[in-house]
């Protein structure tokens, strides 16, 4: 089927085939939804320079294919993703047949040389390569926003006629949108019916053209021939002006305007040709990589002898203290027995955080005391399917997600009268309305948790 085409061509070994275009067509329409993709993640990083260039993408793209499309018309008689697949353009001739088959054999360069792309005919395919996609995605652009209104709105949206002393401006806008909606969808699928209709006539030679616009301006897809390949290599040679060509006042510098658009501007737009298959590799490289279980094994290994510190947090309460702890302050109250038996004062305990509203102690659990634990610091048991706040600390999914839900049984204890964590809440009886659970908060620091049990996150590895 690849070369179905060219098999029935007979002499003619230049025509490509169906496959070859429309690989090409969807290359071509590939590029315009990266780049605007790569363009709106640097926009995250920096809206302030990049937002109005988002928001005007499709007429900046646009503007720039023209260069681009531009020079390899002239340069190498294709466009930019055509000459990566080694097609060009040419005119076809108003002949019986339009077809010079056995003089392409016998005087290939002049016949390039005849059928080469005029100023005029360069212009046509820039309307056909550049101004049609751009016209085709603002038109589908504008029926996704304003289609749906009259499906959504139903009989109401009757009611929203011209008024009578609209304004230039609300009349072509009126109009616009009563054409998005009746006529572009006819229009719409008129496009594609007779793209499969060209396409058919030229997959079984029926049809010298593979689109109904290389039909309306004259234009045909071919291969690139030794002629074309000894062209595009003589017109691809530096023109530096040299010492004899040189006119009064004008130098050799890189800065000057003559060196730049002899030299450094095609140069530069000619080495688009090796960006394309770099990017492509990029892509199926980092594909590759993402994919690959290579990839994993790799970041696994390089974190395991990593030891991050917890989290600092301001307002945090200091860590619980150790059992040793508690009985060097025991020891400490009898040394410092004061002469008329009373024991000095012991030590404070470190201050639950308030809540700024209520101004109400919250409910918290002393943080870990080692950098690295496997232990949780709710049911203080090892960690089961880890999960982390969005403060950075680490539980057991079930204890975390009861803990902000309020329903963990340690917080219950503690309203009903338990016994108070850390020293906390030593006064008798129920202790709702003089304390917060602690519920939307992370356990440790008492902060909010964004999203509720929505905002914790698993850890994966």
């Amino acid at each position: 089927m690849e070369f179905m085409s060219s098999l029935q061509s007979g002499l003619d070994e230049l025509k490509p085939s169906l496959f070859e275009l429309l690989s090409e067509q969807q290359l071509a329409s590939l590029i315009p939804p990266s780049l605007r993709y790569l363009l709106a993640l640097a926009t995250h990083r920096h809206p302030r320079y990049l937002l109005r260039l988002l928001n005007s993408f499709d007429e900046i793209h646009a503007i720039l294919m023209l260069l681009v499309e531009r020079h390899f018309l002239k340069v190498y008689q294709g466009g930019f993703t055509e000459n990566f697949y080694g097609l060009k353009r040419e005119r076809v001739l108003r002949v019986r047949g339009g077809e010079v088959p056995r003089a392409q054999l016998g005087a290939a360069s002049q016949v390039r040389e005849t059928l080469k792309l005029r100023e005029s005919d360069i212009w046509k395919n820039l309307a056909v390569m550049v101004g049609l996609p751009y016209l085709k995605r603002k038109l589908d652009e504008s029926y996704d926003i304003h289609a749906p209104q009259a499906t959504i709105l139903g009989p109401a949206f009757q009611g929203q006629r011209l008024p009578a002393n609209a304004s230039l401006k609300q009349r072509f806008m009126h109009y616009y949108k009563w054409f998005i909606r009746t006529v572009y969808p006819s229009v719409n699928a008129v496009y594609y019916f007779s793209l499969l209709v060209f396409n058919l006539g030229y997959l079984f030679d029926g049809s010298k053209y593979h689109s109904p616009f290389l039909w309306l301006i004259g234009t045909r897809i071919r291969r690139l021939g030794a002629a074309d390949r000894a062209a595009i290599e003589l017109a691809t040679k530096p023109k530096l002006p040299t010492r004899s060509t040189l006119r009064p006042g004008q130098n050799r510098s890189i800065f000057d305007p003559r060196t730049l658009s002899l030299a450094v501007y095609p140069h530069l737009l000619s080495s688009l040709r090796l960006a394309l298959p770099a990017s492509i590799f990029a892509l199926k490289f980092l594909e590759w990589w993402h994919a690959s279980d290579f990839a994993h094994q790799l970041s696994k290994k390089a974190t395991e002898g990593v030891e991050l510190p917890p989290p600092v947090i301001a307002g945090l309460q200091s860590p619980p203290r150790k059992e040793n702890d508690l009985a060097s302050d025991v020891e400490s109250k009898h040394e410092n027995n004061t002469p008329n038996g009373k024991s000095a004062p012991a030590k404070d305990y470190p201050k639950p955080p308030v809540d700024a509203n209520t101004l109400l102690p919250i409910l918290t659990v002393p943080p870990p005391v080692k950098p690295q634990t496997d232990i949780c610091p709710i049911c203080l048991n090892p960690i089961v399917t880890p999960t982390a706040a969005q403060t950075g600390y680490a539980f057991c999914y079930t204890c975390i997600y009861k803990w902000v839900d309020g329903t963990h049984d340690r917080q219950l204890a503690f309203l009903e009268g338990g016994a108070g964590e850390e020293g906390w809440g030593e006064e008798e009886g129920s202790r709702k309305g003089r304390w917060e659970s602690g519920k939307g908060r992370c356990a440790i620091t008492g902060r909010r948790v964004l999203g509720g049990t929505e905002g914790l996150r698993r850890i994966m590895g």
